[in-house]
């Protein structure tokens, strides 16, 4: 290997250390909880068990990535592709109209949403996977009508100059320009609903909420606890990736 092979292959190490050393941090809670009863015990020293034991933390970590990848899938899915439709002539109407759906979906809490759901869906998975898809959407549909709307009318010309059809133009100029500003939005969509996820322990969707759910309920704080430094511990190692992926010059609207 050539010195300068070498030296890419050491800044690209160095440029995702940090999503590493979280996802290590992340892994090594999820799989040595117990090795922290001591210290759990100095916040519970009166309770019998400081170790929530009722679901393996990695079962409960996989869960929770699966509903918020879901939703996140569905969101972007959803709020690129109405963002799109509303930037392009046949849909200009409606953008107003799309902008205030986005927006209602995040005031709307999504306890509400679960309340709302519940009776429709059930318990389980799905209620809270529609609570974080509209809860998320905002975000997405905000960068990806900034991102569209922020490109210079001049570069669009001079595409169409060369004889670009419109879907050649937005699949070859416009999205590979919006790109950083939409991932910014994706990336708050995603790590707002990491957080926000916990609350579908609720509703009998199993995930890194139940102990926060369970600790509430009994009275115990070192089970709250534990799911928060999980919790925690997973929006930082995701937001670490999307930093590494995000350009630099990419920033976050809304």
């Amino acid at each position: 290997m050539t010195e300068a092979a070498s030296e890419v292959a050491v800044r690209g190490v160095r440029r995702w250390l940090a999503p590493l050393l979280w996802g290590g941090l992340l892994l090594g809670a999820c799989l040595g909880m117990e090795q922290l009863e001591g210290l759990f015990r100095l916040v519970e020293t009166d309770s019998r068990s400081v170790i929530y034991a009722r679901a393996d933390f990695l079962t409960l970590l996989g869960r929770h990535l699966l509903v918020v990848g879901v939703a996140a899938l569905a969101a972007v899915v959803i709020g690129v592709g109405a963002a799109v439709a509303v930037t392009r002539r046949v849909g200009r109407d409606f953008l107003p109209l799309v902008a205030q759906l986005a927006s209602i979906g995040q005031t709307f809490p999504p306890v509400a949403v679960l309340a709302l759901a519940v009776p429709v869906l059930g318990f389980g998975t799905l209620p809270i996977i529609v609570a974080l898809l509209l809860y998320g959407l905002l975000p997405i549909v905000r960068n990806t009508l900034a991102g569209l709307q922020g490109i210079d009318p001049g570069v669009s010309e001079a595409a169409r100059g060369m004889g670009m059809t419109d879907g050649q133009l937005l699949r070859q100029v416009e999205l590979p320009l919006a790109a950083p500003v939409i991932l910014a939005g994706i990336r708050t969509s995603v790590t707002i609903n990491i957080a926000t996820a916990a609350i579908g322990a609720t509703v009998g969707a199993s995930n890194l909420g139940d102990p926060i759910i369970s600790g509430i309920v009994n009275g115990n704080t070192a089970y709250v606890l534990q799911g928060a430094l999980l919790i925690g511990l997973l929006a930082l190692t995701v937001d670490s990736v999307f930093a590494r992926l995000q350009p630099a010059s990419a920033s976050v609207t809304g």
